[in-house]
């Protein structure tokens, strides 16, 4: 008898497992496991949110044209080359969906973010993972293990978890390296808190085998709202763009991200207070014994000595209203993952992690 079966790939794909955000007996914790901007979304991406409920009633465009005007205009781009979707992870999706498929494969760092792996999985095409040298995207490596089957080259620039980034040199050398029928993605979802960087957008204008992907979810803080964009080549695009669903946004996401986008003051105050925090929760952790790389992004990657000690430090981390992230699925076991909080969760954060390692 015939059974009810899924697409080969389907069944290989573990959960994705976001950020914690609660512990059992404890009100009044801080969640520094899932990158949010302690600070919210701007106060204008709030009001609009708001005004959109007049609406709510009306399908939302099915262009997104006024987002992708208001995001050409701020950074500079071709409206005609971009496109929307929920959150950058759908983009991923798409490219998946519309590029890769069986007998095909899907770069990515032993360090990448996991949807890689599952939306290639989701597309039947096998995901190929490539080691990192010492936590940092290593392009020879990357190109190495391209072939014919290679479709697509997933890289995150910076990094999550590790927050580590390669130059814009190392990533034009890699898309030049690629063999002729594949794509390189460069996910920017950090991309805003690298002061002067474009995510790779130059190079996207460039050549006609780099797409870039961003997301609203980080520093502009619409992390619920679920929404995210795509920038290529208009022979990509047109193809991402028939695989999209025509009503993929709500209107009111869109109004937010708009008014999030064109409110660069807020952008700026975000991206400063960040760094300001990162530099200092980085700093005060290695005094007390738990480096990290430098991080160019909103978290830093603590690094303990073996799994037991970064397991025992989250735990009582957690039984102090602390929730920050274990990595062991990304490759890193003896690292945590935390979120720069607003200062007085980095205070916090690094108080109860000197108790943890017996300080005063």
């Amino acid at each position: 008898m015939t059974q009810i079966a899924p697409q080969p790939g389907i069944m290989e794909i573990d959960l994705y497992q976001g950020g914690a955000a609660h512990v059992a007996g404890l009100d009044n914790v801080v969640k520094l496991s899932s990158n949010e901007n302690p600070l919210g979304p701007s106060p204008a991406a709030v009001e609009a949110y708001r005004r959109a409920a007049y609406d709510l009633h009306r399908y939302p465009s099915s262009d997104h044209s006024a987002l992708r005007a208001a995001i050409a205009e701020v950074l500079g781009l071709d409206a005609g080359r971009i496109i929307c979707g929920a959150g950058s992870d759908e983009i991923i999706a798409f490219l998946c969906q519309a590029y890769a498929g069986p007998g095909t494969e899907v770069v990515h760092t032993e360090h990448g973010f996991a949807m890689y792996r599952i939306s290639a999985l989701a597309a039947g095409a096998t995901p190929v993972e490539v080691p990192e040298r010492e936590r940092v995207t290593d392009v020879d490596a990357i190109l190495a293990a391209c072939t014919d089957a290679t479709r697509l080259v997933f890289i995150a620039n910076p990094n999550n978890p590790t927050g580590t980034m390669i130059g814009l040199a190392e990533i034009e050398r890699l898309a030049e390296g690629l063999p002729p029928q594949a794509l390189l993605v460069l996910d920017g979802a950090y991309a805003e808190y690298v002061e002067g960087y474009d995510g790779g957008a130059a190079l996207v204008d460039r050549r006609d085998n780099v797409v870039m992907t961003r997301t609203f979810s980080k520093l502009y803080g619409l992390g619920g709202l679920r929404i995210g964009w795509g920038y290529g080549p208009a022979h990509v695009i047109d193809v991402l763009n028939r695989v999209r669903g025509p009503f993929n946004l709500s209107q009111a996401a869109l109004n937010a991200a708009e008014a999030a986008m064109r409110d660069r003051a807020y952008t700026d105050h975000c991206r400063a207070e960040n760094a300001r925090w990162r530099t200092w929760l980085a700093d005060a952790l290695a005094e007390i014994g738990v480096p990290s790389d430098v991080s160019l992004a909103n978290f830093v990657l603590a690094r303990f000595a073996n799994q037991a000690e970064a397991e025992a430090c989250d735990d009582y981390l957690k039984s102090q209203g602390l929730i920050v992230r274990r990595v062991a699925g990304y490759n890193l076991p003896n690292c945590l993952r935390i979120t720069v909080g607003d200062e007085s969760a980095c205070r916090r954060v690094v108080h109860a992690v000197r108790q943890f390692k017996g300080g005063s």
